[in-house]
């Protein structure tokens, strides 16, 4: 059987606070099992992903985008994983623009796709299962943190994915913190280092958000295997045991 995948995405354009809460909270998950558990890292960094554009296409070609940019690169690294980790900067109180065109053509390539799995009339989309983990930070206290937070979940529900929070108190709908007003690249890795309270905080719930989420993962693994019987001729759970053997 396959080992689960964690994929970490850093929706950050620069590599610095963001891709260093991913690395904690990607090391967090791999050690809760490290000989069922790979983790993999993405960055937007660098890449192109341009915006949905409404064509309508991806659901005449099997879920194809006409647009070809780094969209297809982390889409398949999107439907590989078992878990998605998402950490990002807050962008006008929500998440950055690289990523939100990700996820507009993601959903859309998703129902062109699967549109072949349900009657017609039916349309639907499968029950992917994957967790998913959101971790935000931001220069300013209450600069959108838990907006941004929401975005990702909303787009979890959507796309029939589970998402996971770390640890209370220190993190309700994820891991969101800020930098005390720095605008510096490592300016968090700095202030944990230096032990900073509030970089402690951010930094033990991106820990327990991979933890927990790797933790989600297996459960459902060994509730999946023990309902095979059961639902692996449904059309909303094929895609799952498809990608677990």
């Amino acid at each position: 059987m396959n080992k689960l995948t964690v994929l970490g995405v850093c929706g950050s354009p620069r590599k610095g606070n963001s891709q260093y809460l991913l690395e904690k909270s990607l090391q967090a998950a791999k050690n809760v099992a490290p000989d069922k558990i790979i983790c993999e890292s993405y960055t937007l960094r660098g890449k192109k992903i341009g915006p949905c554009i409404s064509c309508d296409r991806c659901f005449k070609t099997n879920g194809e985008c006409i647009i070809k940019d780094s969209f297809q690169e982390l889409r398949d690294l999107w439907f590989k994983a078992d878990v998605i980790i998402y950490s990002v900067p807050v962008y006008h109180m929500g998440i950055p623009g690289q990523l939100k065109c990700f996820i507009d053509r993601l959903g859309n390539s998703i129902m062109g796709q699967f549109l072949n799995y349900f009657n017609s009339g039916e349309e639907d989309m499968p029950k992917f299962l994957k967790v998913i983990g959101s971790m935000t930070n931001g220069i300013h206290m209450c600069s959108g943190q838990e907006h941004t937070q929401t975005q990702l979940i909303n787009h979890a529900l959507v796309c029939r994915c589970i998402p996971v929070p770390g640890d209370t108190w220190k993190s309700y709908l994820g891991s969101a913190g800020w930098t005390s007003n720095k605008f510096e690249k490592n300016a968090l890795q700095y202030q944990f280092e230096q032990g900073e309270f509030d970089a402690n905080v951010i930094v033990e719930s991106a820990e327990s958000v991979g933890k927990r989420c790797a933790e989600m993962a297996l459960i459902i693994r060994e509730g999946m295997i023990n309902c095979k019987d059961y639902l692996m001729d449904n059309a909303y759970y094929t895609p799952y045991y498809k990608k677990m053997n």
